[in-house]
């Protein structure tokens, strides 16, 4: 059965300008000279995007690109000038205000760059404070809110305030208070960018942990690709407010579409984007434990050079589909433009 669609958008623009209704009703797909001869910034063009349900979806591109302004009109923070959001088959952009309200409070969980905690509340308070608004009754809310607390590693925090813990414990906070009222969707606006580089990888690893046990549909932001290889089931990346292409890691460093997709995807070693079935001879039979076929080859490359003879690659059902030896990982090692 395939994937459900989760949330989608269809033909999204967010114009800027006195101009951009008018231009959009003029023309539904003006180009950047139209856009320019109408004095009119073109933030996202003509966006098309399908995210299932239970993926990590991240969006990226360079500062300016319009990632972060896709991602508002996707969960309505800003309207978009035109087209269709659509969240479990209804159109967000025909949804009334108080519907609005209804489904951010219970089915959309944002976290953004600068946490925002409410510096006089504590751990646990910050934690509780969607709830709060919800008129959740209070040991509910109290219950709950430990609950996520200790899933994202603050147990024996509660009582804290914000300006009593380190960077990475602010922003597992703003997680916590994100995922309390257990939402359909989670928003992520780069959210580990501000972090030193130490501890912005053990978030990635939380929020790994933390995807492993919610199953969560995650629409992620970052500027940084080696994040979004570690992270994303796809990636989307944008230029200029387009979608350019949207593909596995995988698929995005095998077979870009642009010149701008190659550019962002060269500096990232193959080994850590390739998994075994991109390199692994189909039908070939192999020696001793199997390899999962989407395991990184990174992550077993030292076993595969050290084997005398081919390993076995399988499915996630455990059924034979190849074998993996080690010139196929010495050709992503070392001859980095000979993968195919």
């Amino acid at each position: 059965m395939p994937p459900k669609t989760k949330l989608a958008c269809r033909n999204v623009w967010k114009l800027y300008g006195a101009n951009a209704d008018r231009l959009l009703q003029k023309t539904s797909d003006p180009t950047v000279e139209d856009l320019s001869s109408a004095g009119v910034i073109g933030a996202v063009r003509n966006a098309n995007i399908e995210i299932d349900e239970g993926e990590i979806f991240v969006i990226m591109g360079l500062s300016g690109s319009g990632k972060s302004t896709l991602v508002r009109c996707l969960s309505r923070l800003i309207e978009p000038t035109g087209g269709e959001v659509l969240f479990d088959g209804s159109d967000l952009l025909r949804a009334t205000e108080k519907e609005l309200i209804e489904i951010r409070r219970h089915k959309m969980g944002m976290v953004f760059q600068h946490f925002a905690l409410l510096p006089h509340l504590t751990v646990l308070q910050n934690v509780m404070f969607p709830l709060t608004i919800q008129a959740v009754p209070k040991a509910e809310a109290d219950a709950k809110a430990r609950e996520v607390v200790e899933l994202v590693g603050l147990k024996g925090r509660e009582d804290y305030y914000p300006r009593e813990l380190s960077g990475g414990q602010q922003q597992r906070v703003g997680i916590a208070r994100s995922l309390v009222t257990e939402p359909d969707i989670w928003f992520l606006d780069e959210p580990f960018s501000a972090l030193d580089p130490l501890i912005r990888r053990e978030m990635q690893d939380e929020f790994l942990r933390l995807q492993e046990r919610l199953h969560k549909t995650i629409v992620f932001i970052t500027h940084d690709f080696e994040e979004a290889v570690r992270l994303a089931d796809r990636i989307a990346i944008m230029k200029d407010g387009e979608v350019i292409q949207i593909a596995t890691p995988e698929e995005l460093v095998m077979n870009p579409a642009t010149d701008y997709v190659t550019e962002f995807t060269k500096h990232i070693p193959r080994s850590k984007v390739l998994t075994v079935s991109g390199v692994m001879s189909p039908g070939a039979d192999g020696e001793g434990e199997p390899i999962l076929q989407s395991t990184r080859v990174s992550d077993v490359a030292e076993r595969i050079i050290a084997a005398d003879a081919p390993i076995p690659v399988v499915d996630t059902e455990g059924k034979p589909v190849g074998a993996i030896d080690r010139k196929a990982v010495a050709r992503v090692l070392f001859g980095e433009g000979d993968t195919a």
